[in-house]
């Protein structure tokens, strides 16, 4: 009579590293650690690493299943043995079978395209492209806010099949490849992997009998008109989306989106900072010397702005109110205006004349001086 090997089997919970009380969160926790540090990718030709991925894998297979686990508890390893103890729910199953692709499906679903479900169908629904248009506008109706109707192409579902793409919008047949599961799967080593067919590209539907109209694509381009509400405010690149107003889902998926780009021409004379506007003012040294009140142009027509006597070249005056209005608030930003003296370079004699008796009876100590901070700050930035 030969004898028979007496071989013991290490005890699933100590493979996990988790007490035997651990909740299925402690399990799926452990098992994941293990899984990853011992995955056969990560350890190519090492025997040793192979078959600790295997162990843990059966121990989670295991004590993950209720039933299982209550039978492992009472049985230990004989209650997945054909010679189990009486009224084993389990007895004459054959140690680990199942497929690797449902344990594994949540952990590693993504990182090889593996199937988690076995063989769940592929949804169907796709959505549209977004699609950009690029506005440009007048400074003024960036400021003031505007409205314009603009045309795009899209894409909008088929007239004729109603964007089945199947001619008299007859309903796409099952794919005969993948049984409408979208996905074929096969078994490479000890996995089940899982990838798009490529009969269907993954829809899960044939269409024998295509549609003329847009060749079965369930989709014509066509033109479409919308009114595009630009408010008070708004700055160069701002952009404006129109939600579902972008090109058609396709078997039932949602449209995309629309982005308006605006894009707003500069001004004539003012330069926008925020919602401050600044522009430059040059006056005649008697207006600066003397003081005077000018007309100047704003954004909301004519103002008055009073120049002080003796006014020095780039002195900012301030009109509060006078900017572009707060973006999708009250109030407004303000114009700040820049006094620059203008210094002809051309003179008639009776000017000369008059300058040359001015200059007599004013005096100017003709020194260099040391400019202070703030206007070597504003030299650098300016």
């Amino acid at each position: 009579m030969s004898a028979t090997a007496n071989v013991t089997r290490e005890d699933f919970y100590e493979v996990l590293q988790v007490s035997r009380d651990a909740s299925d969160q402690e399990l799926k926790t452990s098992y994941r650690k293990m899984a990853m540090q011992y995955h056969p990718d990560r350890n190519p030709n090492n025997p040793e690493a192979e078959e600790k991925f295997k162990a843990c894998s059966e121990a989670y297979q295991v004590l993950s299943d209720p039933e299982k686990r209550a039978a492992y508890d009472r049985y230990g390893h004989a209650a997945f043995q054909g010679g189990g103890a009486a009224g084993n729910p389990f007895a004459g199953s054959q140690g680990f079978q199942g497929d690797l692709g449902d344990i594994f499906g949540d952990l590693f679903g993504e990182m090889f395209n593996m199937g988690g479900g076995g063989g769940r169908r592929a949804s169907r629904a796709q959505r549209g492209r977004d699609l950009r248009y690029d506005l440009t506008m007048e400074f003024e109706e960036a400021a003031f806010g505007v409205e314009k109707e603009i045309s795009i192409q899209r894409l909008e579902a088929c007239d004729e099949c109603r964007g089945t793409g199947s001619a008299k919008g007859k309903a796409p047949a099952t794919c005969t490849g993948c049984g409408g599961r979208g996905q074929v799967r096969f078994q490479q080593g000890f996995f089940s992997v899982a990838k798009t067919c490529g009969r269907c590209n993954g829809t899960g539907t044939t269409i024998a009998d295509p549609c003329t109209a847009c060749r079965g694509e369930g989709l014509q381009a066509k033109k479409h008109e919308i009114l595009v509400k630009v408010p008070a405010g708004v700055e160069q690149d701002t952009r404006i989306r129109y939600q579902g107003e972008g090109e058609a889902g396709r078997f039932g998926g949602p449209a995309g989106d629309l982005y308006v780009v605006l894009s707003v021409k500069a001004h004539k004379f003012f330069e926008r900072d925020g919602d401050d506007l600044h522009c430059v003012l040059p006056v005649s040294f008697p207006q600066a010397a003397l003081g005077t009140e000018l007309q100047i142009e704003t954004l909301e027509g004519m103002a008055t702005i009073r120049i002080p006597e003796g006014t020095q070249s780039g002195r900012e005056i301030k009109l509060k109110g006078k900017g572009v209005p707060h973006l999708n608030s009250h109030g407004k930003g303000d114009l700040i205006v820049e006094v620059r003296v203008a210094t002809p370079s051309k003179l008639s004699k009776t000017q000369r004349d008059l300058l040359k008796q001015l200059s007599e009876t004013m005096t100017v100590e003709n020194t260099p001086t040391n400019r202070g901070l703030f206007e070597k700050m504003k030299e650098m930035f300016s």
